[in-house]
């Protein structure tokens, strides 16, 4: 039985290839790997992307929470025992609101899958015995005058429209992107920028652009206005910075305040709570959509397998690529804006730890 022996983290800067914000900020190109090692030699990575324009976690936090106080937390612990080690970092950080130090968690759950599903010869599916898609479609991130033609320059057919950016003008905004491509799939997502009221009157006027999901227009812990939203709304509101723990789900099930569920990874901790969250929206008969957190490769990878899992045909917002480059990387096929499912051990990617480890002494 495989213990784990040893849990590493680096802090590296990729190569950005143009600038990204949301309303809360500026998202930098510094990505937290994170190696798994256990003690019959598997391995396997995982990454954490610092927004603190998104949530609480920066760089530093991160890594100290790793580094100080999961990692010793889980050494000794058994290598299969995903659903242990949860219940162990419970225990070690507690939940605040919903859970403690997710992207943190995140990174060492996935590099933990990794390693588990490489030194059982199979891929993450091959791990959970569910896979539903071979390929999933991306949507390109509109953040400015001119992203919508670039995009569909790109072969991109469907956009995400960012918006509460300072100074910007929401519904122009989207309605440009309406006029240059008529028959795409627009998905609106704020991320937290609008009281209940404000949302209320863009999303009314959003429903003329024919737009598919309004994504977290209000705070994450504004229940009562979510749920006054779903009821008021002519477009669809889909919920994602609210939802960072299965329990989170399910009291807005409880609620009947939801009807669109955003999966991501990192936000609920990794993929073993993604797993059962999105085995409760699919219960529910509630409609689920994917989503990342800017992620490079290795995180990217983890996203098309729990979203192959669940079969989700919509277009989903995995742009690391369009934002910036994993070097340390390879064996990741994207094609335009169509991803290939790997179908290699583990996360199916290759890494070049030297690159990474180079990277991270330079990022000092």
């Amino acid at each position: 039985m495989a213990l784990i022996a040893r849990i590493e983290t680096f802090t590296v800067p990729l190569p950005a290839l143009r600038p990204f914000s949301i309303s809360g900020g500026r998202v930098d190109p510094v990505r937290v790997l994170v190696k798994v090692t256990a003690d019959d030699g598997s391995c396997g990575w995982g990454e954490a992307t610092p927004i603190p324009a998104w949530t609480y976690e920066t760089t530093e936090s991160i890594v100290s929470s790793i580094e100080g106080y999961f990692a010793p937390a889980a050494l000794g612990h058994p290598l299969w025992d995903l659903d242990g080690l949860v219940r162990l970092f419970d225990r070690t950080l507690n939940r605040g609101y919903s859970i403690g130090m997710p992207l943190a968690r995140a990174a060492i759950d996935v590099a933990c899958h990794d390693a588990l599903a490489r030194s059982r010869g199979v891929s993450l599916g091959g791990l959970w015995g569910q896979r539903r898609r071979d390929t999933i479609e991306l949507a390109w991130i509109v953040t400015g005058p001119g992203s919508v033609e670039e995009g569909l320059a790109a072969g991109y057919r469907h956009f995400k429209v960012k918006v509460g950016l300072p100074g910007q003008d929401p519904f122009t905004t989207v309605r440009a992107v309406r006029q240059a491509a008529p028959g795409a799939v627009v998905w609106v997502d704020a991320n937290q920028a609008f009281t209940a009221d404000a949302a209320l009157r863009l999303a009314r006027r959003l429903a003329e652009l024919d737009v598919a999901v309004f994504e977290q227009p209000v705070p994450a812990n504004d229940l009562a206005g979510l749920r006054r939203l779903r009821e008021a709304s002519p477009v669809t509101i889909a919920v994602d910075e609210s939802l960072r723990h299965p329990t989170d789900l399910a009291t807005f099930v409880s609620m009947n305040a939801v009807d669109v569920v955003v999966a991501k990874v990192q936000r609920v901790g990794g993929l073993t709570l993604a797993l059962r969250q999105l085995h409760l929206a699919e219960a529910c008969g509630l409609a689920v959509w994917g989503s990342g957190l800017t992620e490079s490769d290795i995180g990217l990878a983890a996203s098309l397998h729990l979203f192959a899992a669940f079969g989700i045909g919509t277009p989903v917002d995995l742009n690391g690529r369009q934002f910036l480059s994993s070097p340390y990387a390879s064996g990741l096929a994207v094609e335009g804006p169509v991803a290939h499912v790997p179908t290699g051990p583990g996360l199916g990617i290759e890494v070049d730890e030297e690159w990474i480890r180079r990277a991270a002494r330079v990022g000092r």
